[in-house]
């Protein structure tokens, strides 16, 4: 690290500590050269995570925006704030452990189902509804009796 005061290129490590909730290193530094103290700090670099819509449009990745879905899916059903944070956190994780920098928001969707569809099924319709567009009744009773069909042969796999 390059000294700020006679910009000599070396320097030691004196101190560092965690900053932030640990996002970020604080480092107290020494010049080799003229023994003058600074700070530094280092931070992880994240490239965004881009989502691509259904439209072909990109926006960054919102874990606030995914969060609020799972919310509206759950209105006044039994399952905690904790629960969906695990949820959205699991997605996020997910998402960023992949190598890809780009994400469909069709497959974001899949992700919030499959951890809902665990949970509370009330709570996967709803989401499902409005996240597959049902066309129509029967679009909407298909997936109902998916689920029912699902559920039967779990229950005959534990038996």
């Amino acid at each position: 690290m390059k000294c700020p005061f006679c910009f000599y290129p070396e320097s030691k490590v004196i101190d560092s500590r965690p900053t932030d909730e640990g996002e970020k290193i604080r480092r107290r530094r020494e010049c080799l050269n003229c023994e003058k103290r600074f700070t530094t700090y280092e931070i992880v670099e994240t490239t965004p995570i881009m989502v691509v819509k259904k439209d072909r449009r990109r926006e960054a990745f919102n874990r606030e925006k995914l969060l609020a879905g799972l919310m509206r899916a759950c209105d006044k059903r039994p399952i905690s704030a904790k629960q969906l944070e695990g949820i959205a956190d699991s997605i996020q994780q997910k998402i960023q452990n992949s190598m890809d920098r780009e994400v469909s928001s069709a497959y974001i969707g899949e992700l919030a189902m499959e951890h809902l569809k665990e949970i509370d099924e009330v709570a996967y319709v709803r989401f499902a509804s409005v996240y597959r567009h049902f066309k129509d009744i029967n679009s909407f009773m298909e997936e109902l009796t998916n689920i029912l069909k699902d559920k039967s042969r779990n229950s005959s796999q534990s038996e």
